[in-house]
């Protein structure tokens, strides 16, 4: 039986039409911003906590709109399913700086990425429904 992971993660979008990609120290994969949700924790505040402490944002209080649950081979982890709750953010600010385990954050097009190594539920999924939200 394949091991599973809860995680939040945001599609944090910009004004320019890019989303926010970071990538986790001593890894190779890009991936959206979240974490580990920890037992008895609400995806949403799960969230909060793992943006604050990876790039020093704080959310609002409105404008966090969850997008739906999706599931994918872990980047990180061989042999576990990550199980994503994932919001949509947009941000004015695009001058985040990574913190705790964040070793690198860019902003990309979704819709063209760079030639860059993208987690499976990024490259499958998120990076396409990205590029879907920008254009509604």
């Amino acid at each position: 039986m394949t091991a599973t992971i809860r995680i939040a993660a945001a599609i944090i979008l910009d004004d320019a039409g890019r989303t926010l990609l970071v990538r986790k120290q001593g890894t190779q994969a890009f991936m959206q911003a979240g974490g580990k949700i920890e037992g008895g924790e609400a995806p949403l505040d799960a969230l909060r906590r793992e943006l604050h402490e990876e790039l020093g944002l704080t959310l609002p209080a409105s404008g966090v709109d969850p997008v739906g649950r999706f599931e994918a081979p872990a980047a990180n982890e061989p042999g576990h399913l990550v199980v994503a709750e994932i919001f949509r953010l947009q941000l004015d600010q695009t001058d985040l700086h990574p913190a705790a385990e964040i070793a690198e954050a860019i902003w990309i097009d979704p819709a063209a990425p760079p030639a860059i190594t993208l987690a499976p539920l990024t490259r499958d999924q998120i990076l396409p429904l990205a590029a879907r939200l920008i254009q509604a």
